[in-house]
């Protein structure tokens, strides 16, 4: 194989016309000059050099290397470039896929702040929910992927492949409209709503609803079913029925007509941040990681 070190020596001896004006343009002895000149030649199967008196002639072989020397080695130092320039955080991407909720709360302060201290870095953003978004981060598709389980998820959510962050923990408070019966309430036991109607979330929203209802002894009447928050707020305060949200959801919207409550028995849900292992070693990515946890940490 031949190696870059070899070229740069090969082009300092085409330039100089020998090995000891090369040995000192390069800063090293007329030995080494030779001996790197001889283990080329080795790599490349063909003399390179031919010595005429004083001084050193190229071969057609060594003709050829060195024409090509030239794009070759600047083509490694505009790589070596590009390489320090990311690992200094001067320049980089990461692709960030994110749930809604986390969206609106989570990413545009961390984001904010990434930018402002390493303003070379490059950050898009699209959406999706677990566990679509955790499939996007092992198929290559994004590089950090925000995303949440419910206490006593199966398995772990299966990520023992990957680096978790653990952010922060997300309570589930109930909502009702505003002229409810239990709109005042401290606490609301869950059981208490077993004869209203729901508005339910997302499907693993509306998975965990369901099962910590029947946890309480009733199953639950969705009437409605939506992924929009907004829409979940909107019919709750029209006086359609009850919901549970998380409380980063209801963060970034404004519940007009509707009232929050505290729930019992309590639900979280975990909110993280993953990547792959060997992400987790990129600069940018460690560092976005690093801004959403402070961004949690509001």
């Amino acid at each position: 194989m031949i190696e870059a070190r070899h070229l740069r020596v090969l082009r300092a001896v085409a330039a100089t016309g020998s090995f000891s004006a090369a040995a000192r343009e390069l800063g090293c002895t007329q030995p080494a000059v030779s001996q790197q000149m001889k283990a080329l030649e080795a790599s490349a199967g063909t003399t390179l050099l031919i010595r005429t008196g004083r001084e050193m002639r190229l071969t057609q072989a060594g003709e050829a290397l060195v024409r090509h020397a030239a794009g070759i080695l600047a083509g490694l130092t505009a790589a070596e470039e590009e390489v320090a320039a990311i690992a200094g955080l001067r320049a980089g991407r990461v692709r960030l896929v994110s749930f809604p909720s986390g969206s609106s709360t989570l990413v545009p302060s961390a984001l904010a702040a990434l930018r402002a201290a390493h303003p070379g870095t490059r950050v898009s953003l699209v959406e999706a929910e677990p566990p679509r978004s955790v499939e996007m981060l092992r198929e290559g598709d994004c590089d950090v992927a925000l995303a949440f389980r419910y206490e006593g998820a199966s398995a772990a959510e299966e990520w023992d492949d990957l680096v978790v962050r653990p952010l922060l923990a997300d309570r589930l408070v109930g909502l009702v409209p505003e002229g409810h019966r239990l709109a005042k309430a401290e606490a609301v036991a869950i059981g208490e709503l077993a004869d209203e109607p729901w508005i339910a979330g997302c499907p693993r929203c509306r998975r965990q609803l369901v099962e910590v209802c029947e946890g309480a002894g009733f199953v639950p009447r969705i009437d409605f079913a939506t992924d929009d928050y907004p829409a979940v707020i909107g019919l709750v305060g029209a006086g359609l029925g009850v919901a549970v949200m998380p409380e980063l959801a209801i963060e970034s919207v404004r519940p007009k007509g509707a009232r929050t409550v505290t729930v019992e028995p309590a639900v979280q849900r975990e909110i993280v941040a993953l990547t792959l292992p060997d992400l987790a070693q990129v600069p940018a990515v460690a560092a976005t990681l690093d801004h959403l946890a402070r961004a949690a940490e509001r």
